[in-house]
């Protein structure tokens, strides 16, 4: 059987963002919204799933989203953080006044 690509869908009512594969849930992303603020809090995949990328590929798509949706985002999972330090592509997400509590200010240079 040929494995499909992935999919991520945001699930408002459980806040957060999935990933399937093949239609079985291979991890989330958890998320608190305050106004037009996200919060990320936790991020995991299901062990099954480990080393086929797909925690990346979570978190683009729900940071893509997040910005689609013109959110701020403030990254206090571990994960999610260090994804934006490593592509700095989205770190415009996260307000400049709060990029030092998550240690992303010398990202910005």
């Amino acid at each position: 059987m040929e494995q499909t690509d992935p999919k991520v869908a945001d699930n408002p009512e459980a806040r957060r963002f999935e990933i399937t594969v093949d239609g079985v849930l291979a991890g989330f992303a958890d998320y608190g919204l305050d106004g037009q603020t996200i919060s990320f809090t936790h991020t995991e995949i299901d062990s099954s799933f480990e080393g086929r990328g797909l925690g990346s590929v979570l978190v683009r798509a729900a940071l893509d989203a997040a910005r689609d949706a013109g959110l701020s985002v403030l990254p206090y999972c571990p994960f999610v953080r260090r994804y934006i330090a490593r592509h700095p592509e989205y770190l415009d997400l996260v307000p400049a006044d709060r990029r030092a509590r998550f240690s992303l200010d010398e990202a910005a240079g």
